[in-house]
């Protein structure tokens, strides 16, 4: 079992309340991730279910038991951090068995978790290597494995992917997400990449300034954004937003588009404007539209396009996939 519930939960620092109140349900094996901005207050709550800092209001539950003062090692849980706090003069099996070790268990047993643990993470021929000889990525592992040994309740990940090049980003993104199908196992994900949000979640809770603005499944969020903050943050490219007479002639005080919801004609259409930047990703092409009436719009189309700098177009936006917001940024369903 691996449920956590956080009823009431807040965290100041002297006169400073980083996180004022925050109510939250994760239910057993969920895929759970933490994201908003720097400053948001997402890893501050990541330890405070750790037990790495003290709630100041609230209670934690885990499976049912109120944790809230259990110090972390009582917690069941295992944390990986966003540096692999490897030993560096024990080697990869050392550094797995570990948290084992220190736990009094017999050596035949010891072996037999590292063993799994190792053949889980792809790290069986590594076990005799130093953390130096390691990459970054085989380096997350061993942080990763060094965690399952222990079986805990729910896994804890504070931006893990941070230090990894863009590459490792991605395949470690993957192998986090592989692992939780084998493991089933609670996990908690902290990161300020929505994309990592996005690609790896069953639940994001989009956090702002300590407080929780929606939650929900990716899509969920996508496409129902409750206000301008969480569909600003969540979709890459960001949302056009439209202020001004154009979003009042269209039932709001603000209304927005996503890039992919804009069609582009050269024949007319409800906004008229000048291609200028043009970003050629392959299978898409960005295109930064300098409109006469209602600022810049990034539109997403095809790799293919054959547009130019300087051209003059028209956009349409798709009616059914328009969102408005009222004067508080709050969603108009």
């Amino acid at each position: 079992m691996g449920s956590i519930v956080l009823r009431q939960v807040g965290k100041a620092f002297g006169e400073l309340a980083v996180i004022p109140s925050i109510d939250l349900e994760i239910a057993d094996g969920e895929f759970v991730v933490f994201v908003g901005p720097s400053g948001c207050g997402k890893s501050t709550l990541l330890r405070l279910i750790a037990g790495l800092e003290d709630a100041t209001s609230g209670h934690i539950l885990i499976n049912g038991q109120d944790a809230t003062d259990l110090p972390p090692a009582k917690r069941g849980l295992s944390m990986v951090f966003q540096s692999y706090a490897l030993y560096p003069h024990m080697s990869v099996r050392a550094n797995i068995a570990f948290p084992l070790k220190m736990a009094g268990l017999p050596k035949h047993e010891i072996d037999a978790k590292v063993a799994t643990a190792a053949a889980t993470l792809n790290l069986t021929d590594y076990l005799d290597r130093k953390p130096k000889q390691l990459s970054g990525g085989q380096r997350q592992r061993v942080a990763i494995g060094r965690a399952i040994v222990r079986q805990p309740s729910a896994f804890l990940f504070d931006e893990p992917l941070s230090n990894l090049d863009a590459a490792l980003r991605v395949q470690m993104r993957l192998e986090i997400s592989e692992l939780h199908q084998q493991l089933g196992t609670t996990m908690i994900y902290v990161t300020h990449d929505q994309v990592e949000a996005m690609t790896m979640a069953d639940k994001i809770v989009v956090l702002n300034r300590g407080n929780i603005e929606q939650v929900g499944s990716p899509l969920e969020l996508y496409r129902h954004p409750d206000n301008l903050f969480v569909a600003g943050f969540i979709g890459s490219p960001k949302m056009n937003f439209i202020t001004g007479p154009e979003a009042a002639r269209l039932g709001a005080h603000t209304i927005g588009v996503r890039p992919e919801h804009l069609r582009v004609t050269t024949d007319g259409g409800l906004w008229s404007g000048t291609v200028g930047v043009a970003e050629h990703l392959g299978s898409d092409t960005f295109l930064h539209i300098q409109t006469d009436t209602v600022g810049t719009l990034t539109v997403r189309t095809s790799g293919e396009v054959s547009l130019n700098h300087g051209d003059h177009i028209g956009l349409t936006p798709d009616a059914a996939a328009i969102h408005r917001y009222d004067q508080k940024g709050k969603a108009i369903r």
